[in-house]
């Protein structure tokens, strides 16, 4: 990442988010900076089959932020993760620009098919709350929102919203 990339986000951070007061603040106080840092190398460590060091450098990140992102997962300008901790994006998964994901987000697959995507597709400017789970080889629409918790499984078209989570007993097990 160059310096005036760090800078561009850090100016966008500040301008998306009301707790946020100084620049100061968005460039050392926020927790997606540094995941991003060590993600943007631990990515090209990836793509050049340096796959050890590179999951290496994502475990660092991981320890350092709460924020685990796979190596192998391409992300688009302007991710925002707001507080951070328990968010994971998986291996195939693709997002886009201007997302925000909020704390305990999980963009995971369903599968351990890493030849094709097996992970979700989040296209531009989607917002996905705390402890959504988003999984499998779907894709979620250009504005999309996905609610606190929401579990979501299936395509989402653009512009649409997501919530709740539906649990449903699928076998009964009395001792």
């Amino acid at each position: 990442m160059k310096i005036k990339e760090i800078i561009k986000r850090a100016k966008y951070i500040k301008e998306i988010d009301p707790a946020c007061k100084t620049l100061f603040e968005a460039l050392f106080l926020y927790p997606v900076n540094t995941a991003l840092i060590y993600y943007r190398m631990a990515n090209w460590l990836y793509n050049r089959n340096h796959t050890t060091l590179a999951r290496w450098l994502s475990q660092r990140a991981r320890k350092k932020t709460g924020i685990e992102i796979h190596p192998g997962a391409k992300i688009g300008k302007y991710l925002f993760i707001d507080h951070g901790m328990g968010v994971v994006i998986g291996e195939t998964a693709v997002i886009g620009d201007y997302v925000t994901l909020y704390h305990g987000v999980t963009i995971g697959g369903t599968g351990n098919d890493v030849i094709h995507q097996s992970h979700p597709k989040i296209c531009d400017n989607v917002m996905i709350g705390a402890g959504a789970t988003v999984l499998g080889p779907i894709r979620i629409g250009k504005g999309a929102k996905i609610g606190a918790n929401t579990v979501v499984l299936k395509d989402m078209p653009d512009g649409s919203t997501a919530v709740g989570a539906k649990a449903k007993i699928i076998e009964k097990n009395i001792s």
